[in-house]
């Protein structure tokens, strides 16, 4: 019995594994458009999460020479590493993305910025959302292959039957804009959900008007904790009905209703 025989010509295991939540994108065309959409210049200092077997990455090293990669899957390093060398410079990060500082990494890589891509696995997409949320002030951009009914909450305004606390959190501090749908197929082995390709922009320190970071997820976190509840019960314990009226809303609204803005305005806003 071959040993290698569950491995492709270029060491890759030719199973994913399933409890890492990975689907190995392999669609040119799905490929060369997140290409595109990244549109890499000259300077940039390009994190990619998950590298998976480099379907991204080395398309991305092919034009752009140079590319930072954080994969948890150790089986997947050496092949990662000797199958880049015909394409360009990878730094190769092993380890859980969840465990690194972005702003750290963009100090180390030289840059103010960093741009980070990849195709997230379903199972951590919104830690990882939330992870890159705290190092917002070191990322220039961020493109993501998602979930397509996760990009749907991301982008969703206030009313729509998914608006939630992602969609507040993301929205506060990022300009969230889906870019195109990817079906099943362009990926091994085919997830049972279509997947969607999203850009987040960082919104710049100064216009997001959020004073105290922590404040503002608790009371976000509360008011979507029971969606039914209106604002007067899901904040008791966080903030009288009667501040709520003071900040200009409505204490019997429910969570859904509210804009991103005016979630920002009740965080900041102090009973005198």
């Amino acid at each position: 019995m071959n040993r290698h025989a569950d491995r492709d010509a270029d060491g890759f295991q030719r199973d994913a594994k399933k409890h890492l939540g990975q689907n190995f994108l392999h669609e040119r065309g799905v490929i060369e458009r997140i290409v595109q959409a990244i549109d890499p210049q000259p300077g940039d200092a390009i994190v990619e999460i998950g590298p998976g077997q480099g379907a991204l990455t080395f398309p991305l090293l092919d034009r752009h020479g140079a590319l930072t990669a954080i994969e948890f899957d150790r089986d997947l390093h050496a092949p990662l590493q000797a199958a880049a060398r015909e394409h360009g410079d990878l730094k190769l990060i092993e380890g859980d993305v969840l465990g690194v500082d972005f702003t750290a990494l963009a100090a180390e890589l030289g840059v103010e910025k960093i741009r980070l891509a990849g195709n997230l696995p379903y199972n951590l997409s919104s830690p990882i959302l939330f992870h890159a949320l705290d190092h917002a002030n070191a990322i220039r951009d961020m493109h993501f292959m998602l979930q397509k009914e996760v990009v749907e909450r991301m982008a969703a305004p206030p009313g729509n039957k998914v608006y939630g606390r992602l969609s507040v959190m993301l929205q506060a501090y990022c300009t969230v804009t889906p870019l195109f749908t990817v079906p099943p197929g362009a990926f091994r082995p085919a997830p049972k959900v279509d997947s969607a390709v999203v850009r987040l922009l960082p919104r710049a320190a100064d216009s997001i008007g959020i004073d105290d970071r922590a404040r503002f997820a608790a009371i976000v976190r509360a008011a979507f904790g029971q969606r039914r509840k209106t604002l007067r019960n899901a904040l008791a314990g966080t903030m009288e009905a009667e501040t709520i009226a003071a900040a200009g809303l409505d204490p019997g609204a429910r969570a859904e209703q509210l804009s991103v803005a005016e979630f920002v305005r009740l965080a900041g806003f102090r009973a005198a």
